[in-house]
């Protein structure tokens, strides 16, 4: 989704809001484009990747201490330059950069363009520089101009303003959910940022904006106020995230590096919240007695994409060791069913950027009908966080590349982590049980690090095999269900390979019938309890001649032997199996896409953080 830096200070501006651009290139963007004021506004814009803007950059540079920039995911009109931010007015005196949507921009762009307003682009954000101007014109300042017109605006923003009439300030508005806005906080210089990998370079003390909130960046320091014009305080947030985390390091990919990353981040994950001497888990941050665990009936998970597949998985979790009823919900189908929530609920929502509006949307919804609202989040100050009763934090540390990785096995262990910390508050899950669990929990990390040796799993003859197959198709049963899909989801997201994932006791309802000599089929069959059903499944795939890739326990010889080719993970709990089992089908997703030459950190039509229906 569309991204935005702002800089102000002593430091060559364009040159900042670049660097910062190409860190929020993850989320995804059709075009680009930086506005600088250097006594007169000056704008570069180009289609494309950040590189054609760099190009025109080169040949023309934008000078001065002051810049805002952005990379536009299209919604209104095509990816074409006349459409990429920053947009200007007609006197060419405003720069505006947005991220949201303006639901009524048609009827503001009839009504200015009645007013003699001429507009350069098929977009919704340039009505938002007519606005601007339009209070110019009777005599306001930048901020008061900007104030006014943000109240004309419907949907929900970010946006993020600067003039040549007023050259010291950014004037930013967070309005809705449509995006996080960040203030980063330095000596003599200040910054704005969609996401904090954008300024992590420069500064680690943060202002995470809230719906309805204005900041006035000036080099010197930042006011807050509301919409409304009321002064507001706000506290700022110290990120510990290392700069270091955020670059690729010795990987030709962020996705390779942080499929690497996970062993690490499921050891940061279970770091501070296990006592592995009683076995006992410890979640402060959900605020939680013995009392109110009981009176929890249902919890109802809300999520989209690969968290949805996570929070599936969660269900087994929490249903087996916490004995609570759990559903699994599409965020964006969520608020339109009129679903039946009352005080004794609990909506768990996951997010990796914590500002998926669809998810959002759900939580409020929650709000609304009396329940409790939790969350599992790797954006501290994020607004799923920030509406949230109780927030765990992923301990993923910042993940770039657009298909989650390691944000969903550290949410899959936040998952497990939270079923028995509820199951030892309800009663459900006994000292010895536990004691038997973190056992197993202890040795994850570790059981991680050797799905990604080097020579534990050899990819390269199924690339080369199967690479260039249009269709694949993944089967799995209970836990490792989801993982199908997730597995599925990961090869069409990345290699533009149609695959599907199924439960696998469905396979005779339909699918079977495709299956045939040219149809790769990756069945997982780990040792749990419908081990022998899946058994069944690759029989019934090799009786059509199906091409049978199966993920096993590394001591599995029976399904080795039935299959065409093997992938090999260790053996642990059942519960934990799905955390393993996901690796190499993310491995297997990642070779793929780049034997077939796709863009594995940036695949197309796709945005990191959704925050537009």
């Amino acid at each position: 989704m569309c991204g935005i830096v702002g800089y102000i200070g002593t430091k060559d501006a364009s040159t900042v809001v670049l660097n910062g651009l190409k860190k929020l290139e993850y989320r995804g963007y059709d075009s680009a484009g930086i506005a600088s004021v250097n006594g007169v506004l000056d704008i570069r814009r180009a289609q494309g990747k950040l590189s054609n803007l760099e190009v025109k950059l080169l040949e023309k540079p934008l000078l001065g201490n002051l810049a805002i920039g952005h990379t536009r995911w299209a919604t209104h009109g095509p990816p074409v330059e006349r459409n990429a931010h920053p947009h200007a007015d007609e006197a060419n005196n405003v720069a505006v950069v947005q991220n949201g949507i303006v639901e009524n921009f048609m009827a503001l762009r009839r009504q200015l363009q009645d007013e003699g307003h001429e507009f350069k682009s098929d977009t919704d954000t340039e009505v938002i520089t007519h606005l601007i101007d339009k209070a110019l014109s009777t005599g306001s300042d930048l901020v008061t101009a900007c104030r006014w017109a943000f109240q004309q605006l419907e949907g929900a923003h970010a946006i993020a303003v600067t003039s040549q009439q007023e050259p010291d300030k950014i004037v930013v508005v967070r309005l809705g959910n449509a995006g996080g806005v960040i203030v980063g906080l330095g000596n003599g210089e200040n910054f704005l940022a969609s996401d904090i990998p954008a300024i992590l370079d420069h500064t680690q003390t943060v202002v995470f904006l809230e719906d309805q909130d204005m900041a006035v960046i000036t080099a010197k320091g930042v006011t807050y106020s509301r919409l409304d014009g009321s002064p507001v305080e706000k506290q700022s947030t110290h990120i510990n995230w290392d700069p270091v985390s955020a670059v690729k390091g010795q990987y030709t990919h962020f996705m390779e590096k942080e499929i690497h990353d996970q062993p690490q981040s499921i050891q940061s994950t279970i770091r501070g919240r296990v006592d592995f001497t009683t076995g006992r888990i410890a979640f402060e941050e959900l605020h939680l007695t013995p009392e109110q665990a009981k009176e929890i009936d249902r919890v109802m998970i809300v999520a989209c994409g690969t968290s949805f597949y996570a929070g599936q998985v969660g269900r087994f979790m929490l249903e087996k060791l916490a004995r609570v009823k759990v559903s699994v919900e599409y965020a964006s189908e969520f608020r339109y069913r009129d679903p039946l929530i009352d005080d004794k609920t609990v909506i768990l929502a996951i997010s990796q950027s914590g500002e998926t509006v669809d998810t959002l949307a759900a939580l409020e919804e929650g709000r609304e009908q009396g329940a409790q609202l939790w969350s599992i989040v790797n954006v501290q100050g994020s607004m799923v966080h920030k509406i949230s009763d109780g927030t765990i934090l992923m301990q993923a540390g910042p993940e770039i590349g657009v298909a989650s990785t390691k944000a969903f096995t550290t949410t899959l262990t936040d998952l497990f982590l939270l079923s028995m910390y509820l199951g030892q508050q309800r009663g459900t899950l006994s000292d010895e049980e536990s004691f038997e669990l973190v056992k197993h929990l202890a040795h994850l990390p570790e059981l991680a690090g050797e799905v990604l040796k080097d020579d534990y799993n050899d990819y390269e003859t199924l690339v080369h095999h199967y690479h260039k197959k249009d269709h694949f198709l993944y089967l799995g049963r209970g836990a490792n269900y989801p993982i199908a899909m997730e597995g599925a989801l990961k090869l069409k997201e990345i290699s533009y390979i149609h695959a599907e994932g199924y439960p696998a006791g469905e396979m005779k309802h339909g699918p079977i019938a495709l299956i045939d000599e040219d149809m790769p089929v990756l069945c997982i069959v780990t040792k749990d309890n419908v081990y022998d059903k899946m058994l069944s499944q690759v029989e019934q795939v090799r009786a059509r001649d199906g091409v049978v890739i199966a993920l096993i326990n590394e001591d599995d010889t029976l399904v080795a032997e039935k299959s065409t080719h093997v992938l090999r993970i260790p053996t642990t709990h059942p519960l934990l199996t799905p955390i393993l089992s996901v690796i190499p089908l993310q491995l297997l997703s990642y070779h793929i896409a780049v034997r077939r030459g796709a863009d594995v950190d940036q695949p197309r039509n796709l945005a990191k953080s959704v925050t537009v229906e």
